[in-house]
């Protein structure tokens, strides 16, 4: 087990890395833009915007939009994303989640989240997996800024009382490699979500998992053993 004066914390991202949402997320937003009578933008440009903040997201989908238009389609694609939301159609969890939290959690290391959604969406999902108990520390960017920022990590190891030496980010964008280096934090990428490979392991993933029965060994080597 962890020693209780040296406590070791794993921050996961959300989307993309624990649950796969990118059919609500991608039908949610080109939606909003044809409500708003807009060109809607493709798959792959939503996909790159997945784990910024949604005001972040909007801006880099509509770039020459005034501002009072970004924030209707952001409140038109937070209208739909949640109406999507039905017990039969959620955004389901990834092979191997529950088994590698369970797995952690037995090790003694500390859980957090910090994601791109808001606060509200966030324990929607927690709550539809019966995943809330599972984690110390969840930040959004509710109040403060969103990835790529350092913000919600500073936040989250500030909360579990943990230093950057001992905290280990897990994700699946670039957005998550860069706020961890900013933070001095060790990141692990995750190859089944929104960005490429390479383009995690240029923003400074230490590893790059497959699958999640590959994460703890990753987690023990940069920052020891559970």
């Amino acid at each position: 087990m962890v020693t209780a004066d040296r406590s070791r914390l794993v921050v996961f991202d959300l989307d993309g890395t624990l649950v796969d949402s990118e059919a609500h997320i991608v039908v949610a937003m080109q939606a909003a833009f044809e409500q708003h009578d807009l060109p809607g933008p493709g798959r792959q440009a939503v996909r790159q915007v997945v784990g910024l903040s949604l005001a972040a997201a909007i801006e880099r989908l509509a770039p020459r939009q005034p501002e009072p238009v970004r924030s209707q389609l952001g409140e038109t694609y937070r209208r739909n994303f949640l109406n999507s939301r039905t017990p039969d159609n959620h955004e389901p969890l990834f092979p191997g989640v529950v088994e590698t939290l369970d797995g952690l959690g037995r090790a003694g290391y500390l859980l957090g989240i910090a994601t791109g959604k808001s606060m509200q969406g966030l324990r929607a999902v927690l709550a539809s997996h019966q995943l809330a108990d599972r984690f110390v520390t969840l930040q959004t960017p509710d109040h403060g800024p969103g990835k790529p920022h350092p913000d919600m990590l500073n936040r989250a190891m500030d909360e579990a009382g943990v230093a950057a030496g001992d905290t280990v980010v897990v994700g699946d964008t670039s957005y998550d490699m860069t706020m961890s280096a900013s933070a001095g934090v060790a990141a692990i990428g995750v190859s089944w979500g929104y960005h490429a490979v390479e383009d995690l392991v240029e923003a400074g993933a230490a590893h790059v998992i497959d699958r999640f029965d590959q994460l703890e060994a990753a987690v023990v080597q940069l920052i020891g053993a559970g």
